[in-house]
């Protein structure tokens, strides 16, 4: 049975890491698309998501912390230049920001926020047999992830009403 709690710990110190790297591209994003709308009506909502986003990627710290899983640089510095790589794709306009950016970004972002609600609903799964891990906490994160995917869908189907409105 050993073998087997040690290979568990090892698979979760893997997705833990793999979360990581994606919750430090995730926040990226979530700035980068905070920044470029301020002034706009979607700036103080993805404000205070980025925000949020930046919270949630410090409880995956502390979790991982508890749980002695230390952080990957790699991974999440290959997820921070994957970001950055994917600002260089089309988006119908030559200059400045396009509406169609907008709602590229916030959808990206649900597909994020998707991916940790996940997070937090696997590690709820093993809490029980985890003593490490607090049900109450990752109940709350749990809870915000499915308020944040509410609001970006919102915010997604604003921005997609802007960015496609007939001229």
């Amino acid at each position: 049975m050993a073998s087997t709690d040690h290979q568990g710990q090892r698979l979760l110190g893997i997705y833990l890491k793999d979360h990581m790297a994606g919750a430090t591209g995730g926040l990226e994003l979530a700035r980068r698309t905070a920044k470029y709308n301020r002034g706009t009506d979607f700036g103080g909502p993805l404000d205070t998501l980025a925000s949020e986003i930046e919270e949630d990627r410090a409880a995956l710290g502390r979790i991982m912390d508890r749980l002695g899983v230390g952080a990957d640089p790699l991974k999440a510095g290959l997820a921070w230049g994957m970001e950055k790589a994917g600002r260089l794709k089309p988006n119908g306009q030559v200059r400045g920001y396009s509406p169609l950016g907008r709602v590229l970004e916030v959808e990206a972002l649900v597909t994020g926020v998707s991916g940790k609600l996940s997070l937090w609903r696997a590690l709820s799964a093993i809490a029980a047999a985890e003593p490490r891990l607090d049900p109450m906490d990752l109940a709350s994160l749990e809870q915000r992830a499915e308020d944040q995917l509410t609001r970006l869908h919102a915010l997604r189907d604003r921005a997609a009403a802007v960015a496609f409105a007939p001229t």
